[in-house]
Parts: C-alpha cells; structure tokens; sequence
C-alpha cells in the first residue's frame, strides 16, 4: 500500500494526505477544484534521448513520499487516477493516452497533476489541455535546465528533449523557461528558442534582488494567455538536493527562499490548472531526496 502515513485521529483537524486520497477510475467523480493525479511511469523518452533510464519507476516513490504531509485546507481532495506505462516502446501511443485522460480531468474542472516519469510528459500533459480548451490560449512555465525544444531525429522520433519542438509545430508556443543553464544548451538550442519566441530566465538570473523582475516575467506570460501550465524539471536542481535525476547538474539551483518565491506566486495564480514533475530517477537518487523533494513542490499547490 502506497498511501500510508502516521495516524494522529480521524478528525479533520488531524488529517494528513493520505486519509484524503481516493482511488479512483470513473471520471465522472470528478467534482470542481478537485487535485487530480495520474502517474507517467515512462521513461521511453529519456531512453531515446540518450539520458539514464530509471524515471518510470517514479511516481509511486513520490506518492510514497506525499502521502504523510499534512492537510492544510479543509476542503483538500485528492484523486488518483494510477499509473500509465509504456510497455511496447510506443511513446507517441502513450503519450496520446495520457493526453485523452487530462481532458477528461479539466473537462470536469479538476486540476490535473503528473507525476513523472520522463520530461516527455510535458508533450503529453500539454496536448490534453489543449485538447480540453481548443479555442483557448494555453501558457506554459517550465522550471528546467534544458529548453528541450530539440528536433526529433530520424529513426528515433519523439524524446524527453523535444517537447517544446513538438508543441510549437501545432502553432504559436506562449512559454516561460525559467532556470536554463548556459553550459546545458547548445548555441543552436537557443537559436531555436528565439526563433520560436520561447522566453527564458537564466539559472544566474535567480537571486534575491532580481525577484521583481522575475515576478514582472511572470504576470507578463500569465496575463497574455487564458490558462496556465506549470512543469518542472527535476534536473533544474543541484545534485546535492536532486541527486536522482536522469541528467544531475553539479551548479543547478535550490529549493531556497528565492525559489520559493516566485515558484509559490505561480501556483497562486488563478489561471494554473495543470501540473507536473518530470525527471525523478529512483535508481540515483540518495536517500530518495529527489523524490522527496518533487512531493514537495507538489505539495505547495495543495497549500496555495
């Protein structure tokens, strides 16, 4: 059993996530506001791209790592929808079937949250928005090292670096990548990024001081567009603190004050109706710190 915690009472006053968990399978009990979670247990596009294989085993370390947080607001429910594998090697059928199942949970006015898996995700989760709001404008944040708007090769098609790629072929992209790393992106990656008009802060540019300008950065893309779409990345962060990640970066950031910051007035924004954590690799990680740490970041929205 997965969603397991300590036990202070039944009261709602001593309430942790796991006594609020609901395994579910039938859309329809959805209900407005609802958290909404479905495990990406793939990592099929990390393979093709080249990176350590080990993140489709993820999500359950993450819930495992959720489930004793305790609950903040009275009226907190969560859903889990389960895990979604790729046992054939099929990305793109995959990555449709997690697309179909996200339309379902906004289409019911849930809030959709993923648990990765790959950063392949990001195609997938993006696809069912949009697939939930057709006419709308959809923005998207991603907290990550890599722009991963790379080209997919031929003979090897879609991977976990080539979301924003794929995204942009459909039409205009409305993105903010905040947390890329000079020394992880090659000169011909940001080419791309300003042809297809991605936006961006660099790693260097989060400190203290530049927080109004972050914060300016961020209203900027909120304001244009009719929904937001946070995902993140867990190889944006120091190997000290995200050790098991597909990609370990030894100058990423950290979960600090300034992080938390702008990362919190994201999830504050009305517009966000969609989440995900992308990139956990149990098979690296230290004393599950980089699990742990994506419960968190998850755990901040069920706070907001």
């Amino acid at each position: 059993m997965i969603w397991q915690g300590r036990l202070d009472g039944e009261e709602l006053l001593y309430h942790r996530i796991f006594q609020r968990v609901r395994e579910e399978s039938d859309y329809g009990n959805i209900s407005h506001n609802d958290f909404v979670i479905h495990g990406f247990a793939v990592d099929e596009g990390v393979k093709r791209n080249n990176g350590r294989t080990g993140a489709k085993e993820a999500p359950d370390f993450i819930r495992k790592n959720m489930s004793n947080f305790p609950v903040i607001l009275p009226d907190f429910s969560l859903l889990d929808f389960g895990n979604i594998t790729c046992n054939d090697s099929d990305l793109e059928k995959t990555q449709k079937y997690l697309c179909d199942k996200v339309a379902k949970v906004l289409q019911n006015r849930g809030k959709s949250i993923v648990l990765g898996g790959g950063h392949e995700v990001t195609y997938a989760h993006y696809s069912g928005i949009r697939k939930a709001f057709p006419d709308q404008k959809i923005g998207i944040i991603n907290i990550d090292a890599h722009f991963d708007n790379r080209q997919p090769e031929n003979g090897i098609g879609a991977s976990s670096g080539t979301g924003f790629w794929q995204i942009a072929q459909e039409g205009e992209i409305h993105s903010l990548h905040i947390g890329i790393q000079k020394n992880s992106n090659t000169l011909k990656l940001f080419d791309t990024a300003h042809q297809l008009k991605m936006k961006y802060i660099l790693a260097d540019e989060l400190f203290f001081e530049n927080l109004p300008s972050i914060y300016e950065r961020i209203n900027e893309l909120a304001d244009s567009v009719d929904h937001l779409y946070l995902t993140i990345c867990m190889d944006v962060f120091n190997a000290a603190i995200a050790p098991g990640v597909s990609a370990s970066a030894y100058n990423g950031i950290f979960a600090d004050s300034v992080f938390l910051h702008f990362y919190r007035h994201i999830l504050k924004n009305k517009k966000l109706l969609a989440l995900d954590v992308a990139e956990v690799n149990p098979a690296f990680d230290i004393q599950e710190r980089t699990a742990r740490l994506a419960a968190s970041l998850v755990n901040e929205w069920f706070m907001i």
